[in-house]
């Protein structure tokens, strides 16, 4: 392939959309692709959506983090030879929280809480790493625009039935999924529900800006689940009090939303004085960029998947 430009192909994968860079010399090429299901195999869907996105012809080096990215499910010999035939020669692949790391707190010990359809929680010090929830819809995301949609959702049924506190968020569901009564029937058989009840997460906001007490007592609890995972990935990776470590954030839930974030501050402020807390370093395709080259000796170096020179 000698004549063309050499070039780095990064990929975030989340479950309601992925973002493609392609960089080259001449600049960088931003792109929306559609989600990762979590529920089918990774490695193909990444590799489909590269033959979907129409790769210029190139020696690539690829990068990617990729959300619910098993070490079982990462197979990155396999995703080298399904790209192959686009150029590309090496592959280094990791879940979704190390990239979320690296674009938040670089290379320093510390928290990232990654919050979006889902919640990740990753902790990075002197006994290692340690992950906190990333269990899935069912199971965990406890905090996640997920559990806030569902949280919000179950609370205008609750209004509507009789057993619940009067909110706001009864006519924003019926606007949102149309009659209640039949709400349950429609968000189970839409291939997308998990998008669409995360997707409440912003109604769930709006509500509790405006004052609806159900609707900030969501988003307060929200801010709990994400504290208390922060705090024990704090500490389950060795931090000790005194020792310096840095605690952030990742995503557009904790982005958008000041009265979660403030009160996650507020709460780990507490808990953990003298810790610095504050906003991410960069974006998440900043952390996939950071992932080829980060140092063998670091923590978080035996987190990624590599195969290619």
């Amino acid at each position: 392939m000698g004549g063309h430009t050499t070039g780095h192909i990064l990929i975030d994968g989340g479950q309601t959309g992925t973002r493609l860079r392609i960089e080259t010399l001449a600049g960088t090429d931003d792109r929306e692709l559609g989600p990762i299901r979590t529920d089918q195999p990774v490695v193909e869907q990444i590799a489909q959506a590269l033959h979907d996105a129409d790769i210029p012809e190139a020696s690539w080096s690829m990068a990617a983090g990729v959300s619910g990215l098993t070490p079982q499910a990462a197979r990155p010999s396999a995703l080298l030879a399904a790209v192959a035939d686009l150029g590309v020669t090496s592959v280094a692949l990791a879940h979704d929280s190390v990239t979320a790391y690296l674009a938040a707190n670089r290379d320093r010990f510390g928290v990232v809480t990654a919050v979006g359809t889902g919640v990740v929680t990753l902790g990075v010090g002197p006994a290692g790493i340690h992950r906190v929830d990333g269990w899935g819809h069912l199971f965990g995301d406890a905090g996640s625009a997920y559990w806030i949609g569902r949280a919000g959702i179950g609370a205008a049924l609750r209004d509507f039935d009789g057993r619940g506190t009067a909110t706001v968020l009864r006519d924003r569901a019926a606007e949102a999924f149309g009659p209640l009564d039949e709400l349950y029937m429609v968000v189970q058989g839409d291939p997308d529900r998990v998008a669409r009840v995360a997707g409440f997460a912003r109604a769930v906001d709006a509500a509790a800006r405006d004052g609806d007490a159900v609707a900030q007592q969501i988003v307060d609890a929200a801010a709990d689940e994400l504290a208390g995972s922060a705090l024990t990935a704090l500490e389950r990776s060795g931090h000790r009090p005194g020792e310096e470590a840095r605690i952030s954030w990742m995503g557009t839930v904790m982005a958008a939303n000041d009265r979660l974030r403030g009160r996650f501050v507020d709460l780990v402020g507490e808990a953990v004085p003298g810790v610095d807390i504050g906003a991410p370093h960069g974006q998440p395709l900043d952390g996939v960029r950071l992932l080829a080259g980060l140092d063998e000796a670091h923590p978080l170096s035996a987190e990624v998947h590599r195969s290619g020179r």
